[in-house]
Order: C-alpha cells, then sequence, then structure tokens
C-alpha cells in the first residue's frame, strides 16, 4: 500500500455565486465538486490511498489529518481563510500540505506552513512531485509555465465524491482563452491558445459519470468554451448524439464569450446538446470602458441584442458585470440597471472591480501606485477594495449597493424574469424529465415564498408563467428559487455593510470624544470612558448573537476586531483612573 494522501477543498464563503440559500430547496448540500482536486487524484500512483474531504459540507478533524501522510490542498482565491484554517490544522498535527490551485500560484511567497508548493498545471508539475518525493527528495516549490497537452489528462476520481451532496457535476473540455481582458487572471494562467481534449475523450468522462448513476445538471467548465469555435462544434456533434442515444440525461452550462451571438449555427448545435444556460462576462455597457480594458469582442456587436439573440434560441443568459472601471463615467449605476433590466438576465453577478494577482491590471495599477493590498478574491459580497479607484471610494460603494439593492429587489427580478420567459421559446430545454426533487422544490417554494414580504409578487409571477408560457413553468420555479437566494444575499450584504459603518462609526466617536475633542485633560472622566466604551461592546455582542452564521462568518474579524478596540480603550482609562487615584492618595 502506497502513501494515504488527503485531499482537501476548502469552504467558499456565502456569496451570490454559491445559491446556498437556494440549495435547501432542493436539498443539496453544495453546489459543485472540486474537479481540479479529483483530477489530480487520478493523476496520483494507483497504490495510493486517497480521500477527500469537502469542506463546503464535510467536517475536517485533527485525526483525519493526523491519519494522513500527506494533506493536499488546491484553492481559489475566494477560499484563502478556509485553506489558512486547514494548513493550521495540519502544523498542529506535523502531516505535511501540498499546495496548488490558483491561490497558492498567484500567492505562494505570501502562504506560510506548507511544505509544498505544486504550482501551475498539475499535468506538468505533479509528477516531479512524486518522483521526488518516492526518492525521499521531494523540493519546496514546483513551478512550470509550460502549457499541457490536456488529452493525456486522466478522467476524474468521481468515485472520490458524495455524488447525492453536490447540485451540479463538472467536467471541463478546454482550457484557455483567446481574448485579452485586462483584469482577467485566466489568459495568465492558461493561456490565450485554447486545449481542447477530444470528443471521445470527453464522451469518455461523460460515460464514466453516467456509469456512476449521476443525472442531472453537468457544467463544462471551460474558461471559454467556445475559444476554438471548430472544435467546440466538433465536440457538441458527440455530445448531442451521446445525449439523444440516453434521453438526455445531464442538462448542461457553461461559460462563453459574446460572440457567441454570430454564430446562431452554433447556438443551435449547443441547444441540440441539452445546454440551456451560459454565463457570458457582459461587464459593462459603456464601449469606451470595453475597449480601453482590452474586451474587443464585446464591441462588435450590440450587446443587447446579442443576449436577445442568445435568449431567442433556448439558452438563458448569466451575465457578469463590473463597476469600478477607470473610465466608469457618473451615471454608470443607473446605466447598468437599466441594461440588467432590459435585457431580461434574472442571474446577473455585479460586483466591484477587483486587481486580481498577475494580471495586466494589477501590474499597470502598482506601477500607478494604486494598489492597496491583496484581495480576498469575492467581488460580489466585499465592500473593500484593493486599489485605489478614480471614482470616490464612498461613491463607489453608495452606488454598487444602490445596483444590487434595485436588481434584485423582488419585483424588479420577477419583471427580468419575465422578459426572459418572452423571449425564450416555449419548447426550449424540454429535454429530461421532473424529477421528485424539483416537485418538492415547487412545494417548498411555495410555502417559503408565498408567505415572504414578496410573496404577491412571487404568485403574479408564477401566474403569469402560466398563462403565457406554460411549457418554461419548471423554469419559472428554479428562477423563483434562485431569486430567494439572491434576496437573502443582498440583505446580508447590505445588513453587513450597515453594521461594519456602525463599529467604525462607534469606535471614531468614542475615540474623538474621549482622546481629542477636549484639550483640557480635567474635563475627561475615565470611569464615563469605560463604562461607555464597555456599552458599546455589550450592544454590539448582541447584534452579533443574532445574526445568521453567514454574516457572522463574514463579519467576524470586524467584530473581534471591534471588540478588541473596545477592550483597550477600556483598559486605557481604567488605568488612567487608577493612576490618578493614587496620586491623589499620595498628594493627600
Amino acid at each position: 500500500m502506497g502513501r494515504k494522501i488527503l485531499l482537501v477543498y476548502p469552504e467558499i464563503p456565502a456569496t451570490y455565486w454559491s445559491f446556498k440559500y437556494a440549495l435547501p430547496f432542493i436539498k443539496y448540500k453544495t453546489l459543485m465538486p472540486p474537479l481540479g482536486l479529483i483530477t489530480i487524484a487520478a493523476l496520483l500512483p494507483r497504490d495510493y490511498d486517497v480521500r477527500l474531504i469537502d469542506l463546503n459540507f464535510q467536517k475536517l478533524t485533527g485525526e483525519d489529518v493526523a491519519s494522513a501522510d500527506m494533506v493536499f490542498l488546491s484553492a481559489m482565491i475566494v477560499q484563502k481563510e478556509s485553506f489558512h484554517q486547514v494548513v493550521t490544522l495540519c502544523n498542529q498535527h506535523g502531516t505535511p500540505v501540498a499546495a496548488g490551485g490558483p491561490y497558492p500560484t498567484s500567492s505562494y511567497r505570501q502562504i506560510k506552513g506548507v511544505s509544498h508548493f505544486i504550482l501551475n498545471e498539475g499535468e506538468v508539475t505533479l509528477p516531479r512531485f512524486i518522483e521526488d518525493l518516492e526518492k525521499g527528495e521531494a523540493k519546496h516549490l514546483y513551478q512550470d509555465d509550460a502549457k499541457p497537452d490536456i488529452t493525456m489528462t486522466p478522467p476524474p476520481r468521481f468515485d472520490l465524491l458524495e455524488l447525492g451532496a453536490y447540485e451540479s457535476m463538472a467536467l471541463q473540455s478546454s482550457r484557455g482563452c483567446p481574448f485579452n481582458c485586462e483584469f482577467c487572471d485566466i489568459i495568465e494562467m492558461f493561456g490565450r491558445a485554447p486545449r481542447y481534449k477530444t470528443p471521445a475523450q470527453f464522451i469518455n468522462e461523460m460515460n464514466i459519470l453516467y456509469e456512476t448513476g449521476y443525472r442531472g445538471s453537468l457544467f463544462i467548465v471551460d474558461d471559454n468554451f467556445i475559444g476554438n469555435k471548430s472544435k467546440a462544434r466538433e465536440l457538441l456533434e458527440h455530445v448531442a448524439a451521446w445525449q439523444k442515444e440516453r434521453n438526455y440525461p445531464y442538462s448542461l452550462f457553461t461559460e462563453a464569450s459574446i460572440n457567441l451571438a454570430q454564430d446562431e449555427a452554433l447556438i443551435d448545435l449547443m441547444v441540440e446538446a441539452g445546454l440551456d444556460t451560459v454565463f457570458i462576462g457582459i461587464e459593462t455597457p459603456i464601449t469606451e470602458t470595453l475597449s480601453l480594458t482590452q474586451k474587443q469582442q464585446n464591441t462588435r456587436a450590440d450587446i443587447l441584442e446579442s443576449v436577445r439573440t442568445i435568449q431567442s434560441k433556448g439558452i438563458e443568459v448569466m451575465g457578469g458585470f463590473i463597476v469600478g472601471f477607470d473610465s466608469d463615467p457618473e451615471n454608470i449605476f443607473d446605466l447598468q440597471i437599466d441594461f440588467i433590466q432590459k435585457a431580461g438576465i434574472p442571474l446577473a453577478m455585479i460586483g466591484t472591480m477587483v486587481a486580481l494577482p498577475n494580471t495586466q491590471l494589477h501590474r499597470r495599477l502598482e506601477r500607478e501606485g494604486r494598489i492597496l493590498g491583496e484581495t480576498d478574491g469575492n467581488n460580489t459580497h466585499s465592500m473593500e477594495l484593493n486599489f485605489v479607484p478614480r471614482m470616490p471610494r464612498e461613491k463607489l460603494m453608495e452606488g454598487y449597493k444602490r445596483v444590487i439593492s434595485t436588481i434584485y429587489e423582488p419585483r424588479n427580478y420577477f419583471e427580468r424574469c419575465k422578459t426572459l420567459l418572452k423571449i425564450i421559446p416555449g419548447n426550449a430545454n424540454s429535454h429530461g424529465s421532473i424529477s421528485t426533487r424539483h416537485i418538492k422544490a415547487l412545494f417548498l417554494s411555495l410555502i417559503r415564498q408565498t408567505v415572504s414580504s414578496y410573496g404577491l409578487d412571487y404568485l403574479r409571477f408564477l401566474a403569469w408563467t402560466l398563462a403565457h408560457n406554460p411549457r418554461q413553468f419548471p423554469l419559472a420555479v428554479n428562477l423563483a428559487v434562485k431569486g430567494y437566494h439572491f434576496f437573502k444575499m443582498t440583505g446580508d450584504i447590505l445588513t453587513a455593510e450597515q453594521i461594519s459603518a456602525y463599529m467604525k462609526t462607534s469606535l471614531e466617536r468614542l475615540e474623538e470624544e474621549y482622546e481629542n475633542r477636549y484639550s483640557d485633560p480635567e474635563k475627561i472622566r475615565p470611569v464615563a470612558v469605560r463604562l461607555h466604551a464597555r456599552r458599546l461592546m455589550r450592544s454590539m455582542r448582541r447584534v452579533y448573537r443574532r445574526l445568521n452564521p453567514e454574516l457572522k462568518a463574514y463579519l467576524k474579524d470586524a467584530y473581534y476586531e471591534f471588540r478588541l478596540k473596545c477592550e483597550t480603550i477600556a483598559c486605557y482609562w481604567s488605568q488612567k483612573a487608577a493612576i490618578d487615584d493614587e496620586s491623589m492618595m499620595e498628594t493627600s
């Protein structure tokens, strides 16, 4: 028996992308499996004993860590807090850690406690590490910018997964993207020449997944599925034939560039293959901004018309949007709201600009002296910028909050859903069957959402769908359930910002009132300062305890920093009061 390897996938915090509030409707524990880790598992020697723990629904114990010869970690930037918690636990138990993935690759110089960094693409660096490990000569760093031939990549180890926990499965058919967007880290990691698996290879992976018994949603996780249209077309022909033979066991979704709209035959082939949703990075309706950020592909045709072309073929468009570009006009927030509403994009992921490490944007801002620090990678939930924007920060943040509070106001959300259902054909996405999960989700949705604050808008939307596009009623229910998540997440984001602002303002007032306002120390009453600081702590403790777990996790650092500062102020003035009392006694 070879080595015991424990694969650990760090927790992804609650975000718009997590669909955390929607998953309970369909009784899933988390959204998607760690495709990277189960692919790494397939690259390990056959005699290695490999386990996987996904912290998005499973617990990691000291016993798990201590019983392993080595822990393998892979993480995106947004997972870095959980990543470091796992590293700390491994260090406490003396278990070496090998780390790879986007976060370690971009930030390995700042990461402590990791024994071995296996960076870039695992097909290149992992075999070298294993060879050295077996010889007892494993190095600290394995790094190589070479772009491997992924036709040699083995199928993922689906046998390591608890399949029933995931809302969707994932496969990859290509890596890389031909475009040159300034803010994108994908082209830095995987290159601008898309590399594809062979159709036979991809179909084999679909067969392996099919044999596990899994049926349902399948995400093709390509950086840009149509990066090479001829390759994509060839693959889709095979996928369409495979799906037809098996009565469409999978509903597919993927990521693509907006130029998909200029190839209607390709869209038709995607629909034939069972693809019903595509995520597109729209970013902004401002042509000048798109040009300045080198997103030229979004300037070659009217974006709104492109979205409608794709929708009219039967594919729902999810859109990514950004505010905080250097060239954003004063009215960018109104323009974003107006576009999102007109386009009928229910799932509009809008966030503030983030300067990701190792991107053209980060390098430019660094040259301009505008980088403030690292990012947490969460541009849809964080109110912190890691660079100095052109627009005043306060104005940008207020505008962003106005955008999300407007587009995820239930009435506006359901209006976008109706716009989509007016465009999407009634016979689109008719493949497959409705499962008992879907029926249960409908009843749970009716129970929860009917009695909500937006219950009337919800019921009107379902009634409208039955009257105008009844064959898309399952899609309407799906959108309503996702709306529940977006409404809750938006509420969380705005609540977190209000609490953060309250803590900041309270401390500023405390410090100003008792340290800066009075020039005469005799006017300051130490006992009053101590009591005020402790009242603030008790008040904030009561607020924090009532928060839901997601908000608690999000505000944890700010809350403990607030408590520490209050305690520091209270202790300082307690000591001052004691010193003053002692001085008075000595004088007496």
